[in-house]
C-alpha cells in the first residue's frame, strides 16, 4: 500500500531524535549547524549559563562546544570553564571542542580535561556529523556496559578484585562453599570477613535459606548466652515469652559468629557442645533443639597466642577450624587499592548525587603507597568523606585527607619483578586516569591496542 506524504510527515513527527547540544556564540554558524545535522534534535546555546540549563533540561549524549565564548570570543577561559562544568554535571557526556586553527594548545587541554575529542574550524558538516556519529555510538557502548555491570549478580557481591591474593581466595571460596565444614576465617579489621561469609552462604546448597551474624565482641557477655542459645518464659526477668536464639534462627541455613576470639570462657564450652552434638538448650530450659546449620567463625585474633594465654579453648579451636581460610590485608593485594577506590567513588557518587570523573595523579599515587592500615573498611571512609568534600570533577589528596606520595620504596632485587610490578602499576594508573577507555589508555602508555590487550591479560587486569 502507497504512503500518502501526510502520513510521512507524521512518522518524521513522531520518530524520536537524538538529543544534540550545540554550544556556538556566532549566529551565522548557529543557523548553519542547526540545520545540516540530520537525525539530531539540534539544541543551540550560546553562552555557559544557557548550555548549563540546556544540559540539565535536555541530558544530551553528545555536546559541541566552541572555547570562543563570549565575553571574550579570543580567550578560550570561558569556553574551558563551560568544559569543566559540564563534565562536572554530565561525566559520561562526550563533549567535542570547536577551536580556531591557531588554538590548538587550548584543543589538547580540553583533551587533557575530559573532552572526548576536538575539531578545528573552518567547519565541514559531513566530517563533523562522522564525529559526533562515533561519540554518540560509543556513549551507548559505554552505557550498555555501566548497565550490565549494574545487573551482574554473582554470588561474590561486594568482593572487588583483580590481584593474585584475591583470585586465590576466590577460588577457595568457591571449592569451600559447598561444603558443610566449619570454616574459620582469618583477617584484620576491616578486610571484609563479613563479605566472604556471605559468599560461601550465596554459593552453598543452603543460600536460600536464613543467613544470621553475631558479633560476640558488640554484645555484653550478660546477654550473649540468650542471643545465641535463647530463653524460655520466665528464665530471668523480663523473660515474658520463650525466643529462639539466632542459631536457631538460622537453621537449614548460615550461621556466622564474627570475632570468635573475644567469646567469653563460660560460652566456649557451649559453644563447642553445639558444634559437637547440633543440639541447643535454651537459657533456663531443659529440652534439647536440634538444629542443622552451616558454621563459619572469624577473628581478626591470634587463636593459638589466646591458647597458649589460656584464654581460649584449644578443642574449641580444632574444632572450628575444619578449614581456614585467611583473607590478605589490603596493603598486600597488589592493584586492588585503586580499583577498590574507583568503585567506591561511582557508588557513593550515585547515592550523594555528585558528577566526579575520577582522580587527580597525586590523588592516585596516594592512594597506591598508602598502608591502609584499616584496610578496606578505612579506604571507604576515605572515599566517602572524598566525594562529598570534593569541589572538583577529581577527587584530590586534600579530599582524601592523604600526604603527597614520595618516590622512595624498598629496592626490589629481581630485575624481572622490578619490571612486572612498574607494568601493573602503570596498566593501573593509566586506567584509571581514563576511567578504564582502553584506546586512551593506549595512548596514554604509547603502546598499540593489541599490546594493551596482550598486557591486561598478561596481568589479570581484564
Amino acid at each position: 500500500m502507497l504512503t500518502t506524504a501526510g502520513e510521512i510527515i507524521i512518522m518524521k513527527k513522531t520518530l524520536k531524535l537524538r538529543s544534540l547540544l550545540v554550544v556556538e556564540d556566532d549566529p551565522g554558524l548557529q543557523n548553519q549547524l542547526r540545520w545540516c545535522f540530520e537525525g539530531f534534535d539540534v539544541t543551540v546555546a550560546g553562552d555557559k549559563k544557557t548550555a548549563l540549563e540546556a544540559l540539565d533540561t535536555l541530558s544530551p549524549a553528545v555536546v559541541t562546544l566552541d572555547l570562543g565564548l563570549p565575553p571574550d570570543p579570543t580567550n578560550a577561559s570561558e569556553g574551558l570553564a563551560t568544559l569543566q562544568a559540564i563534565l562536572n554535571r554530565a561525566p559520561h557526556t562526550k563533549v567535542i571542542v570547536v577551536t580556531g586553527n591557531d588554538d590548538r594548545e587550548n584543543a589538547v587541554r580540553s583533551i587533557g580535561m575530559g573532552a572526548y575529542d576536538f575539531y578545528q574550524k573552518p567547519i565541514d558538516p559531513d566530517i563533523l556529523s562522522l564525529i559526533i556519529e562515533r561519540a554518540y555510538a560509543l556513549h551507548e557502548l559505554e552505557a550498555e556496559n555501566r548497565l550490565l555491570l549494574q545487573q551482574t549478580s554473582s554470588p561474590l557481591d561486594g568482593v572487588v578484585a583483580s590481584s593474585p591474593q584475591m583470585m586465590k581466595l576466590c577460588r577457595i571460596i568457591e571449592k569451600v562453599a559447598p561444603t558443610n565444614a566449619t570454616t574459620l576465617l582469618l583477617g584484620e579489621s576491616g578486610t571484609g570477613k563479613e563479605v566472604f561469609a556471605k559468599a560461601l552462604h550465596k554459593l552453598s546448597d543452603r543460600r536460600d535459606k536464613n543467613f544470621v551474624a553475631v558479633n560476640s565482641a558488640a554484645i555484653p557477655e550478660t546477654l550473649l548466652e540468650s542471643e545465641l542459645f535463647g530463653y524460655e518464659k520466665g528464665a530471668f526477668t523480663g523473660a515474658n515469652k520463650t525466643t529462639p536464639g539466632k542459631i536457631e534462627l538460622a537453621a537449614g541455613g548460615t550461621f556466622f559468629i564474627d570475632e570468635v576470639g573475644d567469646l567469653p570462657q563460660s560460652l566456649q564450652a557451649k559453644l563447642l557442645r553445639f558444634l559437637q552434638e547440633r543440639v541447643v538448650e535454651h537459657l533456663g530450659g531443659r529440652k534439647e533443639i536440634p538444629v542443622d546449620v552451616r558454621v563459619i567463625c572469624a577473628t581478626h585474633q591470634d587463636l593459638p597466642a589466646l591458647i597458649k594465654a589460656g584464654t581460649f579453648r584449644e578443642d574449641l579451636y580444632y574444632r572450628i577450624c575444619e578449614i581456614s581460610i585467611s583473607i590478605p590485608p589490603l596493603r598486600e593485594r597488589d592493584g586492588d587499592k585503586l580499583m577498590l577506590a574507583r568503585a567506591f567513588m561511582n557508588r557513593f557518587s550515585q547515592e550523594n548525587s555528585r558528577s566526579l570523573r575520577g582522580f587527580t595523579q597525586g590523588a592516585i599515587l596516594a592512594i597506591d603507597s598508602y598502608a591502609w592500615p584499616g584496610n578496606v573498611r578505612e579506604l571507604e571512609n576515605k572515599i566517602k568523606r572524598a566525594v562529598i568534600m570534593a569541589e572538583e570533577g577529581l577527587i584530590s589528596t586534600e579530599d582524601l585527607e592523604l600526604a603527597e606520595a614520595d618516590d622512595e620504596g624498598e629496592m626490589l632485587l629481581s630485575l624481572r619483578e622490578v619490571r612486572a610490578n612498574a607494568e601493573r602499576k602503570a596498566l593501573q594508573q593509566a586506567l584509571s586516569l581514563t576511567n578504564e577507555n582502553l584506546a586512551q589508555t593506549a595512548e596514554i602508555l604509547r603502546i598499540s591496542r593489541p599490546t594493551l590487550y596482550d598486557l591486561l591479560s598478561k596481568h589479570g587486569l581484564k
